[in-house]
């Protein structure tokens, strides 16, 4: 009698890993003024709140190379936009002030 070999079955499917959506919990501080604005979001659906009560509604957007852009408006008509690679965020307002934080 032969004895009987186990059959190893290998069975290859192409993973796919889940694409979060960029966004948290963020901290950003305006370089001259320190300005502080916060807020919380995801993808097209981003808060943020500076000190003086004023909102900025936002999206972002990953690039094939994992950075991550940011862009930001209030109800004035001013803009927020830039871009982050791991936690560290630096955008640009429209009169060039820098705006820096990190992302929780």
């Amino acid at each position: 009698m032969d004895a009987a070999v186990p059959a190893t079955i290998m069975i290859y499917a192409k993973l796919r890993k889940r694409q979060q959506l960029p966004g948290g919990f963020f901290h950003l501080e305006e370089e001259k003024s320190k300005t502080r604005v916060f807020g919380y979001g995801h993808g097209d659906h981003i808060k943020l709140k500076d000190e003086y009560g004023n909102v900025w509604l936002g999206s972002a957007i990953r690039n094939p190379d994992n950075s991550i852009v940011y862009r930001f408006r209030d109800p004035k008509g001013n803009a927020l936009q830039g871009i982050s690679s791991g936690g560290t965020v630096t955008l640009r307002d429209d009169r060039g002030n820098t705006w820096k934080g990190f992302i929780d």
